[in-house]
């Protein structure tokens, strides 16, 4: 079994690995303590720097309509300190670094603590009837690999799922006019791999290729080694030694890529590096006029909404419904304020239409 710890690099990463493990996201959580009465969010890392502009600029809409008693929002990142306090009076919680972190916390503590959950997916069977998921933005996830590696500016979902399911190995057998070398297949999270597959907790853009390619659970695939895939820690950012390798290919956000590459919304230790999307099944995720993500991309199996979770309860309390909706709601600020949407599109993802944006769905 090969745990995080202990995975296996190729030569070419293990060059470069001096220049690469010093290099740690910068973080963006609020720069005060909320009060015991804001709106304070956790959870996934796609939408983390989204989410930090959102706090930011919704606090200054606040301010600059002379709005001094409404609840702020705010946001902390999946990296930094091991432990937060998220705001005034709230006990310490280890910080979450995907979305079914921040929901166990969500699930597990009341708004005194935390409001609201990022998360890249649909309500799931597990999920608990009170959490209410609220729309708000759409991406895409396809695979990413470094630019001028061995790696071709396409796959389909077929050889997607022969490589991770370590099928296919060499890139000759994609395609006999593809160097002579071993791919190497990459996800991002908390994983285990061996002969059987890979289990663990996925990061979300990894979580989602999986399913999105069909990959069967550990020790269902029959008698095939499937031992090929190697693990980072964080996804969608390419800084970690193994994604240089030139053989390398790793699930990406697309919206989180563009926002990156092309919008100036990276950080030191939180952006591609040399990393570029590539295509899927003949469709490019990024329309080259314009650097957007592709509605046509975006619109088939590999699209995805983007969410913030709240407790159903939070939402329909009288306490609570003006906090929480005048920023999530349909009419609220991220749906209804120009500015809102000017900037979900510079962070690279599509805006919700009318009606979708806002909408609420649970188990």
């Amino acid at each position: 079994m090969l745990r995080l710890a202990t995975r296996a690099v190729s030569a070419l990463a293990a060059a470069s690995a001096l220049a690469l493990t010093a290099i740690t996201p910068a973080g963006a959580d609020p720069l005060a303590l909320p009060a015991a009465t804001d709106i304070v969010g956790v959870g996934a890392g796609v939408t983390e720097t989204l989410l930090t502009q959102f706090s930011t600029d919704y606090n200054a809409f606040l301010a600059a309509s002379g709005d001094t008693t409404s609840a702020r929002l705010f946001s902390w990142d999946t990296t930094g300190t091991p432990q937060i306090t998220t705001k005034t009076g709230a006990t310490p919680i280890n910080r979450p670094d995907q979305s079914g972190a921040g929901l166990a916390v969500l699930n597990a503590t009341t708004s005194s603590t935390v409001d609201f959950v990022r998360t890249t997916r649909f309500p799931g069977a597990n999920d608990l009837p009170g959490n209410l998921f609220v729309a708000f933005a759409k991406d895409a996830v396809s695979w990413a690999a470094p630019a001028g590696g061995n790696a071709p500016q396409n796959l389909t979902t077929s050889d997607l799922s022969n490589i991770y399911n370590c099928r296919v190995t060499n890139w000759k057998q994609i395609d006999p006019a593809l160097p002579d070398a071993t791919i190497v297949p990459v996800l991002a999270g908390h994983l285990y791999v061996d002969r059987w597959g890979v289990t663990g907790s996925p990061m979300e853009s990894s979580d989602f290729l999986l399913k999105a390619i069909n990959y069967p659970p550990a020790g269902t695939d029959g008698p095939s080694d499937r031992s090929c895939v190697r693990v980072v820690e964080r996804g969608d950012q390419g800084w970690d030694a193994l994604l240089h390798d030139p053989n390398a290919i790793v699930p990406y956000s697309v919206g989180r890529f563009i926002g990156q590459a092309y919008r100036g919304h990276s950080r030191p230790g939180d952006d591609p590096v040399i990393l570029t999307v590539r295509s899927i099944d003949g469709i490019a995720p990024v329309d080259s006029l314009d650097r957007s993500m592709s509605p046509t991309f975006s619109n088939t199996s590999y699209g995805r909404v983007l969410f913030n979770v709240v407790r159903e309860a939070d939402w329909n309390s009288a306490s609570t419904t003006n906090a929480l909706r005048k920023v999530f709601g349909s009419t609220g600020w991220i749906c209804k304020n120009a500015g809102a949407t000017a900037t979900i599109k510079s962070y690279g993802f599509r805006v919700l239409p009318v009606g979708a944006c806002g909408s609420t769905r649970h188990a």
